[in-house]
């Protein structure tokens, strides 16, 4: 269900909040207890792992054709430089370094930094894991080919603070993909009222509606770090062939790419 994947794969955690970061304490208390299950595919982030090769086969293809690399290859993006915000167990991270990224991965939840790090140790991958904040990144100047924000924006205590300081981690002529939830009756009856009050599959309070981005707010967010938004996409969770869709159904998940100008 797309209300428990975006639940699933927050990210952004609580470090010691200041009066410019992004970081919500009362989020990451809802995902501390889940930290030790990020590589368990029949855990708690089961549905994780069930939509995360969609994911991976979007970035891929949408990346080949920002950067004129071979799709074809299995290691297209060697020399290119890639930041995964709120990289949890590194369920993304990992896939990415192993098309050739050199990949940085921050998480604001210290756990998460760990778990990914003895994960990608054990399976040879060099993947700098960093427990900071996009702000952190920010302030030391640091850019990237492309940067992965995927189900983060969400669950920050300043959306608009997030999306610039995101933005700024873009390197000229690079690449952002971010997915999110949009702010619809649909995403309400799903990710709200259905999977937290009827199903019970998240505890209540898991979601804040009204915390939810519709695609034009998200779009008005990256232009304002200098970026253009390219394509947009849904992604649907099919229940009766238990897998996920790209379609063009915007009303819950929805995945957006962006890139700005060199």
């Amino acid at each position: 269900m797309p209300a428990l994947v975006a639940a699933l794969s927050v990210r952004e955690s609580a470090m010691t909040a200041t009066a410019s970061s992004t970081v919500s304490p009362e989020e990451m208390d809802k995902f501390k207890a889940m930290a030790e299950s990020w590589w368990d595919p029949v855990g708690k982030f089961k549905p994780l792992h069930s939509f995360n090769p969609l994911r991976i086969a979007h970035i891929r293809g949408h990346a080949a054709a920002h950067f004129d690399r071979d799709v074809t290859s299995m290691v297209p993006f060697t020399g290119l430089d890639l930041l995964d915000i709120g990289c949890g167990g590194g369920l993304l991270s990992e896939p990415m370094a192993r098309m050739g990224f050199s990949v940085t991965g921050i998480d604001a939840l210290e756990r998460n930094v760990h778990v990914a790090r003895t994960h990608a140790e054990g399976a040879g991958l060099a993947i700098d894991y960093r427990h900071a904040t996009t702000e952190d990144l920010v302030a030391e100047g640091k850019t990237f080919d492309v940067v992965l924000n995927m189900e983060v924006v969400e669950h920050v205590s300043d959306p608009a603070l997030f999306l610039s300081s995101s933005a700024a981690l873009v390197r000229p002529g690079g690449i952002m993909v971010i997915a999110t939830m949009n702010r619809t009756l649909k995403s309400y009856l799903l990710a709200k009222v259905g999977a937290e009050y009827i199903l019970r599959w998240l505890p209540r309070g898991t979601h804040d509606w009204k915390k939810f981005l519709k695609p034009s707010e998200l779009a008005a967010g990256l232009r304002g770090g200098g970026m253009t938004a390219r394509e947009v996409r849904g992604m649907s969770y099919a229940p009766f062939t238990d897998d996920w869709r790209m379609t063009g159904d915007l009303d819950v998940n929805y995945i957006m790419v962006a890139a700005k100008a060199a």
